[in-house]
Protein backbone atom coordinates (compact mmCIF):
# COMPACT_ATOMS: atom_id res chain seq x y z
CA UNK A 1 0.00 0.00 0.00
CA UNK A 2 2.90 2.21 0.39
CA UNK A 3 4.16 2.14 -2.75
CA UNK A 4 1.01 2.56 -4.39
CA UNK A 5 0.47 6.16 -1.84
CA UNK A 6 3.79 7.08 -3.02
CA UNK A 7 3.18 6.74 -7.20
CA UNK A 8 0.00 8.42 -6.42
CA UNK A 9 1.23 11.40 -4.48
CA UNK A 10 4.51 11.12 -7.33
CA UNK A 11 2.26 11.14 -10.06
CA UNK A 12 0.13 14.05 -8.59
CA UNK A 13 3.87 16.38 -8.13
CA UNK A 14 4.36 15.88 -11.61
CA UNK A 15 1.19 16.99 -13.02
CA UNK A 16 1.18 19.92 -11.06
CA UNK A 17 4.58 21.25 -12.10
CA UNK A 18 3.73 20.33 -15.22
CA UNK A 19 1.23 22.47 -15.19
CA UNK A 20 2.29 25.41 -13.65
CA UNK A 21 5.77 25.51 -15.26
CA UNK A 22 5.53 26.80 -18.24
CA UNK A 23 7.50 24.42 -21.20
CA UNK A 24 7.46 21.40 -18.76
CA UNK A 25 4.58 19.56 -20.53
CA UNK A 26 6.64 16.69 -20.81
CA UNK A 27 6.17 16.61 -16.91
CA UNK A 28 2.68 16.34 -17.07
CA UNK A 29 2.10 13.83 -19.25
CA UNK A 30 5.31 11.49 -17.57
CA UNK A 31 2.68 12.17 -14.06
CA UNK A 32 -0.73 11.14 -16.04
CA UNK A 33 0.90 8.06 -17.09
CA UNK A 34 2.36 7.33 -13.94
CA UNK A 35 -1.05 7.79 -12.70
CA UNK A 36 -2.65 5.47 -14.86
CA UNK A 37 0.50 2.74 -14.11
CA UNK A 38 -0.51 3.04 -10.85
CA UNK A 39 -4.15 2.19 -11.19
CA UNK A 40 -2.95 -0.53 -13.06
CA UNK A 41 -1.03 -1.70 -10.11
CA UNK A 42 -4.44 -1.45 -7.97
CA UNK A 43 -6.13 -3.31 -9.96
CA UNK A 44 -4.24 -6.42 -10.89
CA UNK A 45 -3.26 -6.34 -7.03
CA UNK A 46 -6.80 -6.57 -6.11
CA UNK A 47 -7.91 -9.06 -8.72
CA UNK A 48 -5.10 -11.50 -7.86
CA UNK A 49 -5.07 -11.49 -4.27
CA UNK A 50 -5.22 -14.84 -2.51
CA UNK A 51 -8.38 -16.02 -0.97
CA UNK A 52 -8.31 -15.16 2.57
CA UNK A 53 -8.87 -18.04 5.03
CA UNK A 54 -11.23 -18.71 7.87
CA UNK A 55 -10.44 -17.53 11.43
CA UNK A 56 -10.30 -20.72 13.59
Amino acid sequence: MALFLSLLVAGAALIAVGAVVDGMLYLASAGVLLLIADLLYLAVRSVWRPPRRPAR
